[in-house]
């Protein structure tokens, strides 16, 4: 297995904070679950729909994981294949925090200081197994499972979400996902806690 701990320059991630900041003039509000239960939103999701954006623009499977730690933080870490299901893995690791805790629905993610990126919960399901996530510009969205598999129902389910938050569904595409070569990455993983 290939491993690539992804290291980036300042200059490099700074351009990609500025991706992520795009439109922070007002928008309306995006809607959002009345309340995140944050532990149960921790763990390994799988990413099945995404905008891409310079750094993953070909993405194959692509996960994120998300750990509560002592202080509040989201340790948070994006790994995925680029380029292929055989390519070479990169990882990058920005720490989140809860930035509305009365829903714990919007949240802010850091992949360079002092750039702060919005990442809002637009939809999780009751089994915290389905989510969609956000950002107000209406330009980036991520539709994420508990598995890497997701039906064409339930992808066009997903689409629809978004439109009616006021997304073009053309913003988001499909991300490759096929674990069957993978168990060697898969056990890395478990191994990790991730």
């Amino acid at each position: 297995m290939r491993k690539s701990s992804c290291k980036c320059s300042p200059l490099f991630l700074i351009l990609c904070a500025m991706i992520f900041l795009n439109g922070c003039a007002s928008h309306a509000p995006l809607p959002a679950p009345q309340h995140v239960n944050l532990e149960r939103f921790m763990g390994r999701w799988y990413v099945v729909g995404y905008t891409p954006i310079l750094v993953d623009k070909e993405a194959h499977n692509a996960i994120e994981h998300y750990r509560l730690d002592a202080d509040e933080k989201i340790q948070t870490t994006y790994q995925f294949r680029d380029a292929g299901f055989d390519g070479e893995l990169k990882r990058y690791t920005p720490v989140g925090w809860v930035e509305n805790q009365a829903s714990n629905a919007e949240w802010r993610m850091q992949f360079i200081w002092p750039f702060r990126a919005e990442y809002h919960i637009l939809y999780v399901n009751d089994e915290y197994t389905e989510t969609i996530i956000a950002h107000s510009s209406r330009n980036y969205a991520w539709i994420m499972l508990r598995q890497p598999e997701v039906s064409d129902a339930a992808y066009e389910g997903f689409l629809q979400k978004l439109e009616a938050a006021g997304y073009d569904r053309g913003v988001v595409q499909k991300l490759p996902q096929d674990w069957s070569g993978e168990s060697e990455r898969l056990e890395a993983l478990q191994a990790e806690g991730l």
